[in-house]
C-alpha cells in the first residue's frame, strides 16, 4: 500500500517535459485552416518560381507571330497549345505568369529585408536614445505616415527614375515607419522587465542589450508584420508597374503586365483577367498566413 502511495506521488510530481517551441507553433498555426491553406497556396507559388523554366510551356518573351490574342482553351478559338491564351504580340500567357512569381517573390524578399533591417535598427535605436533623438526618429515617421503610401513610392520612383530595383526601394522606404513605431513600442515595452536591468547589471553594452537581449523577444509581432507587408509589396509593385514606373516591358512582372493589356479589356477579356487573378490569389494567401502567423506567436490569443 505504501509502495503504490508513494509510486502515485511520483508520477504525480514527475516532471513534464514541455513541446519543443515548432511543435507548439504548428499546434495553434494548424487551428486556423485559412492560415493553412495559405501556407500551402504560398509554397505553390514558391515551387512554380523556383521551377518556372521546366514548369512554364514556353519562354515568357517567346512571340508567336501566328497567334495574336488567341482566348483560353476552354474558350472558341482556343487550343490547348495555350492553355490560358496569348496576349497582343503572341506570348503564353501562362508562362509570363508562372516566371512572373519569381519577381513577385523577389520584390516581396528585397522590400521586407530592406524595410525590416532599416526599421529594426531605428526602431531600437530610438527606444534606447529616448530624448531628442527618439523625437526626432518618430516625428519623422509621423510625416512620412502622413502622406498617401502609393503617392510616396510614386514620388520616390519619379525621383530616382522607373525601374524595378527603384520601385523596391521606394516600397521599402515607405513600409518603414510600420516596423519602426512597431519595433520602438516593443522594444520599450521589454527595457522596464528584469532580464533587462539583470543583464545591464551584468556589464552588457548598448549593442549587446539591442541585438542579444531585447530584439529576439521583439520579433514575433515583427514577423507578422514582415509577413503582411510582403503581400502589401507585391500589390504596391503592381501598382507602380501599372502605371509604368516599376518593371519595364518585355519584363513578366504582373503589374507591367496589366498595363500592357490596359487597351485590350473589352477585346480580350483574359489579358487582363489572369494576371489580376494571380496578384489577388498571391495576397490573399499571404495575407491569411499573416493571420496564421500572429495567432499562433501572440500568446494573448493562444491563452483564448
Amino acid at each position: 500500500m505504501a509502495d503504490a502511495a508513494q509510486e502515485h506521488a511520483a508520477a504525480t510530481t514527475a516532471t513534464v517535459v514541455p513541446p519543443s517551441p515548432i511543435v507548439e507553433f504548428w499546434y495553434y498555426f494548424r487551428e486556423n485552416h485559412g492560415a493553412v491553406a495559405g501556407l500551402f497556396v504560398f509554397v505553390f507559388i514558391c515551387i512554380l518560381a523556383l521551377f518556372a523554366d521546366v514548369i512554364a510551356p514556353h519562354a515568357p518573351n517567346q512571340q508567336f507571330r501566328d497567334s495574336f490574342l488567341v482566348p483560353p482553351f476552354w474558350a472558341d478559338g482556343g487550343t490547348t497549345t495555350y492553355l490560358l491564351g496569348t496576349d497582343a504580340v503572341g506570348r503564353d500567357i501562362l508562362s509570363r505568369l508562372i516566371h512572373g512569381a519569381r519577381y513577385s517573390l523577389i520584390i516581396g524578399i528585397i522590400v521586407v529585408v530592406i524595410s525590416l533591417t532599416l526599421g529594426i535598427a531605428l526602431g531600437l535605436f530610438a527606444a534606447f536614445s529616448r530624448g531628442v533623438v527618439d523625437i526626432l526618429v518618430m516625428r519623422l515617421m509621423d510625416i512620412m505616415l502622413a502622406l498617401p503610401s502609393l503617392l510616396l513610392a510614386v514620388v520616390i520612383v519619379a525621383i530616382l527614375g522607373p525601374g524595378l530595383f527603384n520601385a523596391m526601394l521606394a516600397i521599402s522606404i515607405v513600409y518603414l515607419p510600420h516596423l519602426v513605431r512597431l519595433t520602438r513600442a516593443a522594444a520599450i515595452s521589454e527595457l522596464s522587465k528584469d532580464y533587462v536591468t539583470a543583464s545591464r547589471v551584468s556589464g552588457a553594452g548598448h549593442v549587446r542589450l539591442m541585438v542579444i537581449t531585447v530584439l529576439p523577444n521583439c520579433m514575433a509581432p515583427l514577423i507578422v508584420q514582415a509577413t503582411l507587408s510582403f503581400s502589401s509589396a507585391i500589390l504596391d509593385a503592381a501598382a507602380l508597374g501599372f502605371l509604368g514606373m516599376g518593371a519595364q516591358p518585355p519584363t513578366p512582372e504582373w503589374g507591367t503586365m496589366l498595363a500592357e493589356a490596359r487597351e485590350f479589356v473589352l477585346r480580350a477579356w483574359w489579358v487582363v483577367t489572369f494576371p489580376g487573378l494571380a496578384i489577388l490569389v498571391t495576397v490573399l494567401a499571404l495575407n491569411l498566413l499573416g493571420d496564421g502567423l500572429r495567432d499562433a506567436l501572440d500568446p494573448k490569443l493562444k491563452r483564448q
